[in-house]
């Protein structure tokens, strides 16, 4: 059976470095950092005091009225807010006609952390009568979906997938998978996430997986770096409008890339940490590729989950190598976290954003930080920078706690 073409005719983006896909991009490009001390709460206690935050989000600006912005949690309003931004870029507007054939399909990792602390302290504070009764519609994953489809129109599938840091992968996985086999014809699609709360700082800070290196926020996230302490954490939202390539082309929209390949594993290892041979990210990168028919010699880039922890990066590298055999030293391979912190559920969101334009434009971003190499992780990293490189299919992976593991695999278009 001769499938479907996929295409990405959309792309938005609230990040730690713009409030839009073209300011994250440029700033990408331009190697900026948007690691910072914490701003949204009081972190002068906390071990780890430093976050990759959007900063000066005004949900108004984006369309959202204050009354209803008031009702929801900020990651929903970064749903909300990406959303709009997407349907403008893809030129696409939703009508009594198309409505049921527009899906909404956002990988969210947490949720509303923010609100289960205001609330909670609130409990704790004046009792149960002054519990608000838009706590649980505020706090629930599934509501940034579902704000989307309210605010949109979308009454096609309304999904959140959340397998920690693969949320978004996963989500872009699923709303592809959807239109292949004909259940829509329009995927809002990608990830959303915040969480830089004092429960999200203080529960990542014990598990050890925190980067605590304060003194120099902008240097704090570096993977693949012999001296990586750990993750520092990010926010945002991205998202892609995906739709049939005769879809399309009968509406003349502009095309950024086509996706092409989807894998998804499970190591079956450990709560927290990955396998030490990365097999289970090895088999996710290889089931993407062989999805779409073709073998690993096609790839031209990969943007790596990089996440800057010690045991992430170097199972990474390994699986890389697995995959690619001697040519992995050749692939250029970019670890966005090094600028935008590690965004957990809505990463692969993001770095699908990052990797659609890579291929769009024919440049491959650079990582930041890598100063002294490691000996275990010795690939081609893009740390002088980005490079016009032209490459045909590039994958991105995402890989979380739990042993969870999602790669896709994207094609420059060319016309």
């Amino acid at each position: 059976m001769t499938r479907k073409r996929v295409v990405i005719t959309g792309l938005s983006a609230i990040s730690p470095i713009g409030g839009n896909i073209a300011e994250s991009w440029d700033n990408l490009l331009a190697g900026k950092s948007g690691v910072a001390p914490i701003t949204l709460f009081d972190a002068g206690a906390f071990a780890a005091r430093i976050a990759g935050e959007v900063k000066n989000f005004d949900p108004e600006a984006y369309g959202l009225p204050v009354k209803q912005a008031r009702r929801m949690d900020r990651f929903a309003q970064f749903a909300v807010s990406a959303a709009l931004m997407l349907l403008k870029d893809a030129g696409f507007a939703v009508n009594d006609e198309n409505a049921e054939d527009v899906s909404v399909i956002l990988g969210i990792g947490l949720g509303g952390l923010k609100t289960i602390e205001v609330f909670y302290s609130r409990l704790l504070e004046a009792g149960p009568g002054k519990i608000s009764p838009f706590m649980i519609p505020m706090l629930i994953s599934n509501m940034g979906p579902g704000q989307v489809s309210i605010f949109t129109g979308a009454r096609g599938e309304n999904v959140v997938t959340t397998s920690a840091c693969a949320s978004a992968l996963h989500a872009i996985g699923y709303a592809y998978t959807e239109i292949l086999l004909g259940r829509t014809a329009y995927a809002i699609t990608g990830g959303v996430e915040s969480v830089i709360t004092a429960m999200g700082i203080s529960g990542f800070t014990a598990l050890k997986a925190l980067c605590t290196a304060n003194e120099n926020p902008e240097k704090a996230s570096r993977p693949f770096d012999l001296n990586r302490s750990g993750f520092v954490m990010g926010e945002g939202a991205a998202m892609l409008f995906m739709e049939s390539l005769e879809s399309a082309q009968k509406r003349n929209a502009k095309i950024y890339a086509e996706i092409v390949g989807f894998g998804a594993t499970g190591d079956a290892f450990h709560m927290t940490a990955p396998r030490n041979d990365g097999e289970g990210m090895a088999g996710a990168m290889r089931k993407a590729v062989a999805d779409a028919g073709l073998t690993p010699d096609v790839v031209g880039h990969i943007n790596a989950h990089g996440t800057s922890t010690p045991l992430n990066d170097i199972a990474e590298t390994k699986a890389i190598k697995s995959v690619f055999g001697k040519r992995a030293y050749d692939i250029p391979i970019c670890a966005n976290k090094s600028q935008i912190g590690h965004l957990l559920g809505a990463a692969g969101g993001m770095e699908s954003a990052f990797t659609i334009l890579a291929l769009h434009t024919g440049i491959i971003p650079g990582t930041i930080n890598y100063e002294t190499p490691d000996p275990e992780c010795d690939l081609n990293y893009m740390t002088t920078g980005p490079k016009k490189i032209r490459a045909e299919y590039a994958l991105c992976n995402s890989f979380g706690f739990g042993g969870t593991n999602a790669c896709v695999l994207y094609r420059h278009w060319a016309g």
